[in-house]
């Protein structure tokens, strides 16, 4: 069972940057597509972008396109979320995992709060 770790989430003022990353055990992470979630408060967890196992392709939900990059490093075990332009909406907890069938286990998740 692979086991993901997320951090990089804090306290950040609207139009900020944070660089969040996922480190994941094991050695199948390169074999799969991988996503960000974003849990905001209140609201139910929501894939908001996601990565091919290459790394070679890319997609954002509307709401992030354009302010998010999500990036890999295979030999790593990570992929990486940069958030740049950051609103008070972006605020929630953000989780990755397999884009595709079965989820692994959940890791804790990484708290940001868009805020002034």
């Amino acid at each position: 069972q692979v086991q993901l770790v997320e951090s990089g989430g804090g306290l950040v003022q609207p139009g900020g940057s944070l660089r969040l990353s996922c480190a994941a055990s094991g050695s199948i992470f390169s074999f799969y597509a991988m996503g960000w979630y974003r849990q905001a408060p209140g609201k139910q967890r929501k894939l908001i972008t996601t990565i091919t196992n290459s790394g070679s392709s890319t997609y954002y939900v509307d709401s992030v396109k354009g302010r998010f990059t999500i990036s890999r490093d295979n030999a790593k075990n990570t992929v990486y979320l940069q958030m740049n332009s950051l609103e008070p909406e972006d605020t929630g907890v953000y989780y990755c995992n397999r884009q595709f069938g079965v989820k692994w286990d959940w890791g804790q998740g990484t708290r940001v709060t868009v805020s002034s």
